[in-house]
């Protein structure tokens, strides 16, 4: 028995001398082991954080799907039963070898030979080295000779460079535990949804058991663990480990995170799917967390009460005026959404009428239209290629002659589709694309639609053209990113910055939208704000996207499948959230209207028969009056209305060419007038009488002359012209060919 007893230490001299042996064998590299600073420094948790840009945590989001590992903690944050526990059972000489245990590698050695039971010789330092080198991982059965030599020699060499502390740190960070779960904070999180410093004595040991046995039978991890506490002395602790042991393991496998298993906040988690790319990346955005917050809650609050309205999705974004970072990027309603995952900011929707004052800029800019001309809101029909097209407005009531100031305010249908049958679809589609928009089709493909917001937007797009009016004209794109925010943005002009103020002068006139909002509602604001609210076909969407000189923000809500809401308009859906936004930014900071460009020139006006009331207007350089007149029928210039200047037409293949047509129109033509196409004069002209006309923007405008055209490809002149002779106007437009489909009869012969 003494000799026996004697055996294993001489064994251990002995192993210890082979060792030493076999380690002149290793790499000359084999000692330049990394220091603790690199090994953290390398270490990598399998999610990405996303902080605001004051550096408070927003968002983690988890990007390794191989692994479940969290962030580094500190030794100091390990609660000392898991400390104590480890060093009981892995390696109880932990501080007083130098790596290796040579007593316990004799032990085992010795029992291997005997066959008998005896503890592992492997300490935490020379499991740490497997854990560090790629090369001494245990990938399945046991290490060979040469890589057990080379991580005793590692291990002796960490305890030189390392201290106590710092090996069991990193050990307890990097070592597996079970399935995907490495590293003791994964592992608390999950199992036990607590932090690390909070885990018990049981708790401690079941993490323990797994070490060793990381796949093992709950029933076995379970006695594995009692075994542990047994041996620190309180075996008490083992009464109903059983249970604890099948709970924590449930927990590990479940395939969402339950409650208390991440300790980040989630209060961006669309921004931080579009931006975070790797595991580990820690990024700084341009969100401020708290406004990230209130957005987020004003959002949840609002459509909670809209929940009756078949209403579950919304979307807000915050945008800082001058540097275009964007400030709250909210993009969806959490759990009150069934698409909770679908980013409603970037989320293509129809705009409905928050197209409509871009169109009106582009008019004025032009100087087609000023704030005070009349616009004729009554009814009008207007032949596109896909048949007549009869705008209405959103109350189904006509209000007459309207100045373009309440027309815009008010939001009316009619007026601006007339408005764009005076700039033309594609004018227009063009300065939407010019800020930002990315429109997916032509302005031919929308046609006059596009006047009430036919495209699909998002809301991003949307509200950063807004910030473009706020910026007199000027665009930039938008930044999202903090390391982006010390560049100045790169601005381009993309309107006029004189029609730009007119605009948002109009869009912040509560006179101006009492004609269908009233005085009083959820567009209101204590300060200066410009704001424009819209509603697409059937009530699929409802916007509302305003400014004030500092901020521009953007609310969308309806729903991620499309489905429509029951009653609801942008003033009862997305008004509300936006307006407290609004009340927020400004509480400390109050907004003073802009300043009045020095080229743009108030002037004191006056309505004829008092079609709207005297009050002060703004005019573009050259385009001022003090009297706003009803044009009479004999005042009207005679001009052709249809086609357009530069229109371009393509002839449907699925329609026979006979039976297509292109309806010429004019206007305040006199008796006698006829056309004139490509120098030949069309037969059968006729002058129509009573017929509703195109752009009539006064009463008693005088009779159209209409003329339904059979196309023919090419490019083609027309002329209006009186009975004698003279021309009245003319215009350009281009017609596409098309191929009549061959019938399928056809086909065979």
């Amino acid at each position: 028995m003494n000799a026996g007893m004697k055996s294993p230490g001489r064994l251990a001299a002995a192993l210890r001398a082979l060792a030493l042996g076999a380690a002149l064998l290793l790499p000359a590299t084999a000692g330049a082991v990394p220091s603790f600073a690199e090994v953290q420094r390398d270490f990598l948790p399998s999610e990405a954080s996303l902080y605001d840009r004051h550096g408070e945590l927003l968002q983690r989001m988890r990007l390794n799907m191989d692994e479940r590992k969290l962030s580094w903690v500190k030794l100091e944050d390990v609660s000392p039963a898991l400390r104590s526990a480890l060093v009981a059972s892995e390696d109880r000489r932990f501080y007083q070898h130098s790596g290796v245990d040579w007593n316990a590698v004799a032990a085992s050695a010795w029992g291997n030979l005997w066959h008998t039971r005896t503890r592992g010789a492997s300490t935490i330092t020379m499991q740490l080295a497997g854990l560090i080198y790629d090369d001494l991982r245990r990938k399945s059965g046991a290490r060979s000779f040469t890589q057990k030599v080379s991580q005793a020699f590692i291990a002796q060499a960490l305890e030189r460079s390392w201290r106590k502390d710092q090996i069991l740190e990193a050990y307890l960070n990097m070592v597996a535990f079970r399935g995907e779960l490495v590293g003791v904070h994964a592992l608390s999180r999950v199992m036990f949804g607590k932090h690390p410093s909070g885990l018990n004595q049981g708790e401690a040991a079941i993490a323990v058991a797994l070490i060793r046995a990381p796949n093992a039978a709950p029933r076995r991890v379970a006695e594995r663990a009692c075994a542990i506490l047994k041996e620190e002395g309180v075996p008490q602790q083992c009464n109903g480990m059983d249970g604890a042991t099948e709970l924590a393991l449930a927990r590990a496998a479940a395939r969402r995170d339950l409650p208390g298993a991440s300790d980040a906040p989630q209060l961006a988690p669309h921004l931080a799917r579009k931006l975070l790319s790797r595991p580990g990346q820690q990024l700084r955005s341009t969100l401020d967390a708290p406004l990230q917050r209130f957005a987020a809650q004003t959002l949840r609050h609002q459509l909670a009460g809209l929940a009756e309205r078949n209403i579950e999705d919304g979307a807000v974004i915050v945008i800082d005026n001058a540097s275009g970072d964007v400030l709250a990027w909210v993009g969806s309603s959490g759990s009150l959404s069934a698409a909770a995952n679908v980013d409603g900011v970037v989320a293509q929707r129809q705009a409905g009428s928050t197209l409509k004052p871009f169109l009106y800029e582009l008019a004025i800019e032009k100087k087609w239209l000023t704030a005070a001309s009349l616009l004729d809101d009554s009814p009008v029909n207007l032949a596109t290629s896909a048949g007549l097209y009869i705008p209405q407005n959103y109350d189904k009531q006509f209000k007459g002659l309207v100045s373009l100031r309440t027309a815009l305010g008010s939001s009316l249908n009619i007026p601006a589709v007339r408005t764009l049958v005076m700039v033309s679809p594609e004018r227009f589609f063009q300065r939407l694309q010019a800020l930002g928009m990315n429109l997916r089709e032509s302005g031919d493909y929308y046609g006059y639609s596009l006047a009430l917001g036919s495209a699909d937007v998002t809301l991003a797009n949307l509200a950063n053209a807004y910030r473009a009016l706020a910026n007199q004209g000027r665009y930039s794109p938008l930044r999202t990113r903090f390391d982006e925010a010390g560049a100045p943005p790169r601005f381009s002009r993309a309107m006029d910055p004189d029609a730009s103020f007119i605009i948002g002068d109009i869009l912040s006139d509560r006179s101006a939208r009492a004609r269908t909002f009233g005085l009083e509602n959820a567009l209101s604001t204590r300060m200066w704000t410009a704001v424009k609210t819209g509603t697409s076909k059937d009530m699929r969407d409802n916007w509302c996207v305003g400014y004030s000189a500092r901020y521009t923000v953007g609310v969308w809500v309806g729903n991620a499948s499309g489905a429509p809401m029951w009653d609801v308009s942008g003033v009862t859906g997305a008004a509300p959230v936006w307006q407290e936004l609004m009340q927020y930014l400004h509480a400390h900071r109050p907004d003073a209207a802009p300043q009045k460009p020095a080229a743009v020139e108030a002037r004191e006006i006056r309505y004829e028969d008092e079609v709207e009331a005297a009050r002060t207007e703004y005019f573009l350089p050259g385009t001022a009056q003090p009297e706003i007149r009803i044009v009479r029928a004999r005042e009207i210039r005679p001009s052709i209305s249809y086609p357009t200047a530069g229109m371009l037409t393509a002839l449907d293949p699925d329609i026979p060419p006979a039976r297509q047509r292109i309806r010429f129109r004019a206007q305040g033509v006199p008796a006698g007038s006829r056309w004139v196409l490509d120098g030949k004069a069309m037969p059968d002209a006729i002058l129509k009488a009573g017929q509703p006309r195109m752009q009539r923007i006064a009463a008693n405008a005088s009779d159209d002359l209409a003329y339904d055209w059979m196309p023919w490809p090419g490019r083609h002149v027309l002329v209006l012209q009186d009975a004698a002779g003279q021309e009245l106007d003319r215009v350009r437009f281009e017609v596409r060919g098309a191929v009549e489909r061959p019938r399928a009869d056809a086909k065979k012969k």
